[in-house]
Formats: C-alpha cells, structure tokens, sequence
C-alpha cells in the first residue's frame, strides 16, 4: 500500500521539521485534508511551501503555505 507523505521546506527549498508532526496517510485525500486543516500552523511553525510525495515519488510541489494577496 502507498504511503503518502509531506516534505515541508523553507522558500529557498530547504527541509524544515513541522510545527505539527503529520502521519503517514493511506490516501492522497487524507494528505491534502490534513494540510488543508494544519496549513496556518505549520505556516506559523516556519514551513512556507510542502511537496506531497507517494512513497518516493513527489506527486506536487512546491505548493506554497502562504495565503495569495492581491
């Protein structure tokens, strides 16, 4: 079974760890519904961008945790 997962970086690409420690999720859905939930917090805990990855293979990304300001 695929595990799904999320790799929380800085702008400049670098790993940082999350203010909140996500799961390992057994659908792509439940991944984008947590972060849909944790965004502001993990925004807050210095992550600016994600990338989710099925296994080893990055689905999307980076996926920006700012809220777009026009």
């Amino acid at each position: 079974m695929a595990a799904w997962t999320w790799r929380f970086e800085k702008a400049d690409g670098t790993e940082v760890q999350p203010a909140v420690e996500p799961e390992e999720f057994t659908t792509q859905g439940d991944a984008e519904s947590w972060i849909g939930e944790q965004w502001k917090a993990l925004l807050e805990g210095g992550a600016d961008q994600v990338r989710l990855f099925e296994d080893s293979t990055e689905i999307y990304g980076p996926m920006s945790l700012h809220a777009n300001e026009s």
